[in-house]
């Protein structure tokens, strides 16, 4: 017990170190005290007149191992979110750092999270429309990975994909589906292109109508237009359709096709290199 005691009241000196005028032991490196006297009432306490104290250069080094460890954990949990939350690890690529300048909506991605607690609270939905390989997928991608690095869960995937869970699933419906809605950002990418069948439609409904009432964001991308979703087929569309125009603000991406655009350089840089 004297020993631990010892221990924990003794400051251990380097060679470098010195006593100061004030009789306490200081840093021979920073010339900052690594002893403090105790108050004149907790002597008698503690059968001594001063405990170890942090130096300025030990106290440097103790804050940059705790940031170390924070960034450390920070890494972790982000990696854990995108493995989470992305159902395809291209999905990771998808950020405002690779942006090749060719999706002119891409600033309002930027906007939507600067502002997220606003977009949060008011349950701020997208509909991102619009032919196809026009960059609605890499939009919502961005979002996703930005809010991820703020440690912000976020869930993207798409109907075909939820489908399949639903079928393979041991868990019953309503819990996989408030699994889905327990994410602050739900992303359902290529809607519309999932099957159609009477349980698909009606899955489809619960997951939108679930996430309606759960009052949290949905962003939505899809090849449909707005006529379409004002002129659904049926009955089953139709619910579906007025929940997404309900929840989602629409928003038109035009442009080129970026993946024909990359497929056609991708095709001239293979016939250069085969030339020469």
């Amino acid at each position: 017990m004297t020993n631990d005691f010892e221990k924990i009241f003794n400051t251990a000196a380097e060679p470098e170190d010195y006593k100061g005028e004030d009789g306490l032991l200081y840093c021979g490196k920073c010339r900052t005290p690594k002893e403090a006297y105790f108050p004149a009432d907790k002597i008698a306490l503690f059968g001594r007149d001063r405990h170890p104290a942090e130096c300025k250069c030990r106290r440097a080094q103790r804050m940059e191992r705790e940031a170390a460890g924070q960034r450390r954990k920070h890494l972790d949990t982000v990696e854990d979110l995108k493995r989470r939350g992305f159902t395809d690890p291209a999905m990771r690529n998808w950020t405002f750092e690779n942006d090749n300048g060719k999706c002119p909506q891409l600033p309002m991605a930027k906007k939507y999270v600067e502002r997220w607690e606003e977009m949060q609270s008011e349950n701020g939905g997208l509909l991102l429309w619009g032919k196809v390989g026009t960059g609605k997928s890499y939009f919502a991608g961005c979002i996703a990975n930005a809010l991820m690095e703020q440690e912000i869960p976020v869930k993207m995937t798409n109907f075909a994909l939820i489908l399949n869970d639903l079928a393979a699933s041991f868990e019953g419906r309503n819990e996989y589906i408030s699994r889905l809605c327990s994410y602050p950002l739900l992303i359902i990418d290529d809607f519309g292109m999932e099957r159609g069948t009477e349980y698909g439609l009606e899955q489809v409904y619960h997951v939108i109508d679930s996430r309606s009432r759960s009052e949290k964001p949905l962003i939505v991308t899809t090849n449909l237009t707005p006529d379409n979703l004002q002129n659904p087929q049926d009955t089953d569309h139709a619910r579906i359709y007025d929940r997404l125009v309900e929840m989602c603000v629409p928003v038109l991406f035009t442009g080129e096709n970026i993946r024909r655009a990359a497929a056609q350089q991708k095709m001239e840089r293979l016939k250069e290199l085969l030339n020469n």
